[in-house]
């Protein structure tokens, strides 16, 4: 398994993590304890180190997963976990007060069966907290060596710059894929002035550039919300996945490891999480690490993607307001 250092900070990754959200929480399907407790186990078998849960994700019911399972593992692997949902339910609000950020960091440790947190996420920036206060909590943390490093997610530049004044942003974490190339703008520059690693989440489009989703969602898959997965919208978008399918069909290899392939060659500092239920989708994912994609099948990508024009928002509207701007 190939490695990556997120930025200047020093901290390595394997090229690939895991997304552990879907294990028990995304589509209203998900894995018994069990079962996702083996799929991780092959997970870091296979050489990935890098894993990424929340509070929020269950809530809490993920961070425990993700701590029984790790265990046997736990110095050899990279956890990321976050703060900052009120309730650890992203829907009813945001609070990441400094008191919050600390019970909440106290209870992830229990529940992680660890005594340090390597990658502590804001999982969104918080309008009614000044972010000098967030990173000067999480810096205090870690000189407590209750966390090793600082991480946002879904932060504007401008927050960026002001967090990494105080404490070192070690690494972003927000959406990036063929399917929502809006960092590119100004944030993956940012990342790189300022020597972020970047952790791009929904590295497969949730689950859309797999090619496997062309019809209507079932109701309990909670995408369900998020207007880019609309019956319509769905129809709509699956010319995007058709044209980049006939690029990996040229190459030979599948349409989800064509799009993490593109994103590892974007910048040798991004590391994508992608999430899986399956371990046949694990193998295929990992299989993308050794995928070399030439500046001509670049190119092709890129004029490809930037000829069809997706609809639907990325987010509902409660959502789209939790987004830093």
């Amino acid at each position: 398994m190939q490695k990556r250092k997120l930025g200047n900070s020093g901290l390595e990754v394997s090229a690939l993590g895991f997304g552990c959200m879907g294990l028990n929480f995304l589509d209203g399907k998900g894995l018994d304890k069990k079962d996702a407790i083996t799929l991780l186990c092959n997970a870091v078998e296979r050489g990935i180190t890098f894993f990424d849960t929340a509070e929020a994700y269950g809530p809490y019911t993920n961070e425990e997963i993700v701590g029984e399972a790790l265990q046997p593992y736990r110095k050899d692997v990279v956890i990321a976990t976050k703060f900052g949902c009120k309730d650890a339910r992203p829907a009813v609000g945001l609070d990441s007060r400094p008191e919050t950020i600390r019970a909440v960091t106290e209870a992830a440790l229990k529940r992680l069966k660890t005594d340090y947190i390597d990658l502590l996420y804001q999982h969104r920036v918080d309008p009614d907290v000044p972010i000098e206060d967030v990173a000067g909590t999480v810096k205090d943390l870690i000189q407590e060596g209750k966390v090793k490093y600082f991480g946002l997610s879904e932060a504007s530049a401008k927050t960026i710059r002001k967090a990494h004044s105080i404490q070192p942003v070690s690494a972003l974490q927000s959406e990036y894929s063929l399917f929502w190339r809006e960092p590119e703008d100004e944030i993956i520059p940012t990342l790189e002035e300022l020597g972020i690693g970047f952790v791009p989440f929904s590295p497969l489009g949730k689950g859309f550039l797999t090619g496997i989703i062309n019809k209507k969602l079932e109701d309990i898959d909670r995408r369900n919300i998020i207007p880019r997965f609309s019956e319509e919208n769905i129809k709509a978008n699956l010319a995007l996945v058709d044209a980049l399918s006939e690029i990996a069909r040229q190459k030979n290899i599948t349409t989800s490891q064509l799009a993490l392939a593109w994103l590892l060659a974007q910048k040798p500092w991004i590391a994508p999480i992608p999430g899986t239920t399956k371990l046949h989708r694990l193998e295929e994912n990992i299989g993308s690490i050794n995928i070399v994609l030439t500046v001509d099948e670049l190119a092709k990508i890129d004029t490809t993607v930037n000829g069809i024009t997706l609809a639907g928002d990325r987010y509902p509207e409660f959502l789209e307001k939790q987004i830093d701007k």
